[in-house]
């Protein structure tokens, strides 16, 4: 039994490496990451009274170009009438420049010292975010638990007493389903 306990120990770790490396890999392929959303932001920013795209910090995205605008082969939807450059420094400050499995060992590193970033949608930190929203969370899990085992403890007592009858056949049947 002690063989079996500290096998089953010894995959935690593998196991949770494998939730990381699934969860790093859906976020990498999905769409709309950190720099679109800048992007997008900029492209919906004011126009000023000349009628240039501003970047909201009035900085004209138009006169900061240095290079050709507008890249179209650009992964990027919003990226249409902006400075390649600019798209490149934002991909270097969110660490896009970097290859796949150093973003990776990156955020593994980050994740075991606790430092979760900051939030590319709030501009705060993630882990003040995470507090800030932990007292409904735990009140959400308290409560559903609660529920459950309001209902499947009678279910279970009611299911063993009238073992076989059309009752314990109905709720197996709504269970199962």
């Amino acid at each position: 039994m002690l063989s079996y306990v500290l096998r089953r120990l010894a995959f935690i770790p593998l196991t949770i490496l494998g939730i990381l490396f699934i969860n790093f890999a859906i976020v990498q392929v999905a769409p709309g990451g950190p720099v679109e959303y800048v992007l997008l932001n900029l492209k919906a920013s004011a126009v000023d009274a000349a009628g240039h795209l501003t970047a909201g910090r009035g900085q004209d995205m138009h006169q900061a170009s240095s290079g050709p605008v507008g890249d179209p082969g650009s992964v990027y939807r919003g990226a249409q009438g902006l400075d390649p450059t600019f798209i490149k420094d934002l991909e270097r400050q969110f660490g896009f420049d970097k290859p796949t499995h150093e973003r990776f060992l990156i955020m593994v590193k980050n994740y075991l010292t606790f430092d979760l970033g900051k939030s590319y949608y709030r501009d705060t930190g993630v882990l003040s975010l995470v507090f800030e929203k932990l007292p409904v969370s735990i009140s959400l899990g308290l409560w559903s638990t609660l529920i459950i085992y309001m209902v499947s403890v009678p279910l279970g007592i009611a299911k063993v007493i009238h073992d076989g009858s059309r009752f314990d056949v109905a709720a197996s049947s709504i269970i199962i389903t």
